[in-house]
């Protein structure tokens, strides 16, 4: 007799019990589902916070290879949303969107109004806003359906995100280059950067106008191309960006890039960049710790773009969001002196001082 699908065997408890453990782990949270047969639509939002206000967090439309991979990227992510807005004074909690990409898209429009449909029945818990995959035409859809949406077309300016983004990963850099190197100036300093992309491209724009030198790498030829064309970057082949003799490594494309192999090729005393997640394990930043690689956390140092999409959302004075951006320099400052009193490494200390804000 055919098993009835609702009848679970040992692995899918198996898979269901990892979940709530790593839920624990994190300290959720809510997590909701929702299935759209008409259009496709598979969607996950991991709410990990709302003590400081309503979530707020990207929605990315991406391939997953399992749906448990597709629920723990949420999660993990939803998880650093709440410590950037915690770190940064927020009035945010901290989400993440993920929506399983179909083999076809075949009616766009309806497939976000779909999820729009779904912010409403969450009723103002989650703020949605563009990532990876989705752009500020699918927010723009959104918002024909919610006001639970940031990021539209009417949204950005300057640059958007992206730009802020860049600027407050600038700001960091020129915090660890002051505390590491004991310098004022980022004159002469070289920066490699892992990624040509949209943020990649405004930091490189960012330090060359200061006087940085810099070494590129990227996929995309294209867009690396750009950047050597008028900013006159050098470049290099994609794996060996790690073994580029620089004084600041930059990651800024996929996340998980510093692991013990490629730590161990590192020529630069500082790593400081937009990515998010670039530990491949969490342990990894103590690793750094002990081979005194300076190590500005990726969640606090990025957080440029969610300060603005923030300040967008909540109608604020768009100079006092620049300004928050600006103060990363401060908090950056702040978390590379504690972990030096304490000796601890730096995503320890500016976990705790995130945790602390939320608490």
């Amino acid at each position: 007799m055919r098993e009835h699908p609702l009848q679970k065997n040992h692995i899918h408890h198996t898979h269901c019990d990892l979940l709530f453990r790593y839920a624990e782990f994190l300290g959720f949270g809510e997590l909701h589902v929702k299935f759209d047969h008409a259009t496709g639509l598979r969607a996950i939002v991991a709410i990990h916070n709302l003590k400081r206000g309503p979530a707020i967090g990207g929605c990315r439309l991406l391939h997953y290879a399992t749906t448990d991979d597709a629920i723990e990227d949420a999660m993990r992510l939803g998880y650093m949303m709440s410590l950037k807005s915690a770190i940064n004074n927020l009035p945010h909690g901290g989400a993440k969107a993920v929506l399983i990409h179909p083999r076809v898209i075949k009616d766009r429009e309806a497939y976000f109004a779909a999820f729009a449909r779904f912010l409403e029945e969450l009723n103002g818990r989650y703020i949605t806003a563009v990532d990876s995959g989705t752009t500020e035409k699918d927010m723009d859809i959104i918002a024909k359906y919610t006001k639970y949406v940031t990021c539209t077309s009417a949204d950005l300016q300057d640059g958007g995100p992206s730009y802020f983004t860049a600027l407050g990963v600038r700001r960091s850099i020129e915090a660890a280059v002051k505390f590491k190197l004991n310098r004022d100036s980022l004159e002469g300093v070289h920066v490699a950067i892992q990624g040509a992309g949209h943020v990649g491209y405004y930091l490189a724009k960012e330090l060359h106008a200061l006087g940085a030198r810099l070494t590129m790498t990227d996929t995309n030829s294209a867009a690396l191309s750009r950047c050597a064309q008028e900013l006159g970057v050098d470049v290099c082949a994609t794996d060996k960006i790690y073994d580029v003799a620089a004084d600041v490594f930059a990651p800024c494309a996929l996340g998980a890039v510093l692991n013990l192999n490629t730590i161990k090729r590192l020529k630069a005393s500082i790593v400081a960049g937009s990515a998010n997640n670039q530990l491949a394990h969490h342990h990894h930043g103590i690793t750094l710790h002990e081979r005194h690689i300076l190590y500005a956390p990726d969640f606090v140092i990025n957080a440029g773009g969610l300060i603005y999409v923030a300040a967008l959302y909540n109608h604020a004075d768009p100079l006092r969001a620049r300004q928050q951006v600006n103060d990363l320099y401060q908090t950056s400052l702040a978390i590379f002196e504690r972990s030096k009193i304490e000796n601890r490494s730096t995503t320890e200390v500016a976990e705790a001082m995130a945790l602390e804000m939320l608490r």
